[in-house]
């Protein structure tokens, strides 16, 4: 690896850097869209790693406490000594990531580009446990990486990088784990975001460059039905991506809620949405309803989802709509973070049922909205209790945290929204899934020929028990819009 640079980096360009003769063009649009992407970093402890010839470190400088700019090359860190060592919060160290040794919980923030795909899965694995105990409980790591697809242009002869895809980074990372020094407690690496960078597609064509932010997580005893995260159990067992397609076949092309395009097209209608605003799509599943806001209305829409498979099947979506006003990225909504007054709508469809503190979440919509922004949420809810022993044991398997269409509506008030509507939307739920258990009927033998029998009835039963559900009061739909002041 130290004869590559040398030979590759004689002279220690920002071209050499990047492996790419346009680096000068392509920096002026990646490096803030990268940066967008951090946290505050404001009186933080800054962990920079791979940090070259400083494209990053100036800028990381000026936001944190403190940052420590780690590379291999002795005439790279000297570059960015000569570059940045004028700011007095700054450290530079020549060093092999592999074999670093950094004081347990002393930092706050490590950042990363370009510099995991250089090692081998065991040497990321390690990697991945060592970064986990430098970083303090609640603490964040980003990187970005190539992922199945060569970052530089001709002028790289010799690649010596481990492709990975981006599944391989995300497990990799998230399967480590590391205890405290008293050994009581575990912790692990949770996603916050996994994004695209957006500069390289529309530049480059090249969708395969990723970023990842994740926190240090306190892991429970016994996960979600034993998986590690949130995440995994979405993706591993509620969506799977067969699932999602099987949604999908029963609800239209795009969708996996309620209605599917039919109560999408009503309840976007209510927003009055105007050519130019920016959407919030929180929960955006595959992504038939940012498609639908975008071509109808002309706004730019940002799509979240937890589950990766979700957002893996939307983006596949994105490329034959041919739609660069509607991205997406792999997001958890409650740790997400967004500057103030950045969105004009903030929509979101059965999803936040999964969320304990509904209140913090949508003190932070209201944060995101501008002043006159709008909300709409449809979800799931619960009628008064005490429930039937069939409904609470529904509740504590599928995890859901469930409330009144009153109280839920209160939560939102209680966030600072105003103008407030709550609609008990039930019995039109009741008659979504009637239709949908007809149309099930009519394309049952297609149905079962794309997937399988055992597919088709795990939908149509689990919507007659809907029904019964709904039916006997306990499980009620509620359809919630509310404005920012």
């Amino acid at each position: 690896m130290t004869e590559f640079w040398r030979t590759h980096s004689k002279n220690a360009t920002l071209e050499e850097m990047m492996l790419d003769s346009h680096a000068q063009d392509l920096t002026v649009q990646e490096l803030p869209e990268i940066l967008s992407m951090l946290p505050s970093l404001e009186n933080w402890r800054v962990l920079e790693l791979g940090a070259g010839i400083g494209r990053y470190t100036q800028h990381l400088l000026t936001k944190a406490q403190h940052v420590t700019a780690v590379d291999f090359m002795e005439s790279f860190v000297e570059r960015n000594r000569q570059a940045n060592g004028h700011h007095g919060n700054a450290t530079f160290l020549q060093a092999d990531v592999t074999k670093l040794d950094i004081p347990k919980n002393s930092v706050d923030f490590i950042f990363s580009n370009w510099l995991l795909m250089y090692l081998s899965d065991e040497e990321l694995q390690r990697l991945s446990e060592k970064m986990l105990g430098w970083l303090r409980p609640g603490g964040f790591l980003f990187f970005r990486e190539s992922c199945n697809h060569r970052s530089g242009d001709s002028m790289r002869k010799f690649n010596p990088t481990c492709y990975r895809t981006e599944a391989q980074y995300t497990q990799l990372i998230t399967s480590a784990q590391a205890k405290d020094e008293e050994g009581a407690q575990t912790f692990g690496f949770d996603v916050v975001l996994k994004k695209q960078v957006q500069t390289y597609i529309k530049m480059k064509n090249n969708p395969n460059q990723i970023c990842w932010l994740l926190e240090k997580a306190q892991r429970p005893s016994s996960g979600t039905n034993h998986f590690q995260t949130f995440q995994q159990f979405l993706d591993h067992q509620q969506y799977t991506r067969n699932g999602i397609l099987c949604y999908e076949k029963m609800f239209g092309a795009g969708y996996v809620s309620t209605g599917g395009p039919s109560t999408t097209k009503e309840f976007v209608d209510l927003l009055n949405l105007k050519p130019g605003q920016k959407v919030l799509d929180v929960g955006c599943g595959i992504g038939g309803g940012d498609f639908y806001m975008a071509k109808k209305y002309g706004v730019e829409v940002l799509g979240l989802d937890l589950s990766e498979n979700m957002v893996e099947i939307a983006i596949e979506r994105a490329a034959k709509e041919n739609l660069p006003s509607v991205q997406f990225e792999v997001s958890d909504a409650t740790r997400r973070i967004f500057p103030e007054s950045s969105f004009d709508v903030i929509y979101s469809r059965d999803t936040i049922l999964h969320i304990d503190d509904k209140l913090a979440l949508f003190k932070r919509f209201y944060s995101w909205l501008k002043p006159g922004g709008q909300l709409l949420i449809s979800d799931y809810c619960c009628g008064e209790k005490p429930w039937t022993p069939q409904f609470e044991a529904y509740v504590k398997q599928r995890g859901y945290i469930l409330h009144t269409p009153a109280e839920y509506g209160k939560i939102i008030e209680k966030a600072g929204f105003t103008e407030v509507h709550a609609e008990d939307r039930t019995s039109q739920f009741i008659q979504v899934i009637d239709a949908e258990l007809q149309n099930a009927e009519k394309i049952k033998v297609d149905f079962i020929q794309e997937f399988s029998e055992g597919d088709y009835f795990a939908i149509v039963n689990g919507w007659r028990d809907k029904l019964q559900r709904s039916n006997s009061g306990d499980q009620r739909w509620g359809l919630f819009i509310a404005k920012r002041k």
